[in-house]
């Protein structure tokens, strides 16, 4: 499957991720699980490379929702290329998307998945308007 990326979102950043041995599973493929742990790595090497360091004590970002589609085992050894997107900022969210492939097969979708994520002042628990500078980074 090619990877179709609508304009809306915006490539913001992109990884290689070593596939280790015991993000297996029994059938010999790599666990479920293990896609979420890679979109959430991303995501969190995304924010801290712009500068987003959550303070519990302040605010930051909290994922709401995630989900991921797989279409190709990926399984042990090898690297997975993962890219990160972004778009729809809305007053207080906005949309992170991620598709995985085998680096050494690029162009070739094993999975895709994305999260809502809210901006949020901790210490009230309750959400807040993205700041600009998030914003900025956000649209297209």
């Amino acid at each position: 499957m090619k990877i179709e990326i609508p304009e809306k979102k915006k490539l913001v950043h992109e990884m290689r991720i070593p596939i280790r041995w015991g993000d297996m599973d029994a059938m010999g493929h790599l666990n479920n699980g293990t896609y979420f742990r890679y979109m959430e790595t991303i995501r969190i090497d995304w924010m801290y490379s712009i500068g987003c360091q959550p303070d519990p004590k302040g605010e930051g970002p909290v994922i709401v929702n995630a989900f991921c589609n797989f279409y190709k085992q990926l399984e042990y050894p090898g690297e997975v290329l993962i890219k990160m997107y972004v778009s729809d900022p809305g007053r207080t969210t906005f949309e992170s998307w991620a598709t995985m492939e085998r680096a050494e097969h690029p162009g070739i979708l094993c999975a895709a998945g994305g999260a809502t994520t809210i901006w949020v002042d901790f210490p009230a628990q309750k959400a807040k308007n993205l700041p600009d500078w998030m914003r900025q980074r956000v649209e297209s």
